[in-house]
């Protein structure tokens, strides 16, 4: 009986012999699980450098979007000015009939009067 585990005799706990076979899978057993460990930190490691990869680029992307942005909102402020002066000069809003609706000046000739 194994004086470790008290099982059977055959229990390789308490028997501090082992036979040369026995080394023999212990050692491959350990070199596969060596090589499974490898290959799992490979694939972490992989899976890590895709990810900090997908963030550059995404962060690329961001900043780029961002640009952009204060592009269209420089735009928009610049528009809005123009706007704001040209409502102060056009004759159609000038019209004292601002009861009346103005007719839509045509795009190709602008406010001008004809």
């Amino acid at each position: 009986m194994c004086t470790r585990c008290r099982e059977k005799p055959s229990c390789s706990q308490g028997n501090d012999r082992q036979s040369p076979e026995d080394d023999d899978r212990k050692v491959r057993r350990r070199e596969k699980n060596r090589v499974a460990a490898q290959r799992s930190r490979k694939k972490q490691t992989q899976k890590a450098d895709k990810l900090h990869e997908e963030h550059e680029c995404l962060e690329q992307e961001n900043a780029a979007l961002r640009r952009e942005i204060a592009k269209l909102t420089e735009e928009l402020r610049h528009l809005g000015e123009a706007l704001k002066e040209h409502e102060k000069m056009c004759p159609l809003l000038l019209c004292p009939l601002s009861l009346v609706p103005a007719p839509r000046p045509d795009p190709a000739t602008g406010c001008l009067p004809r």
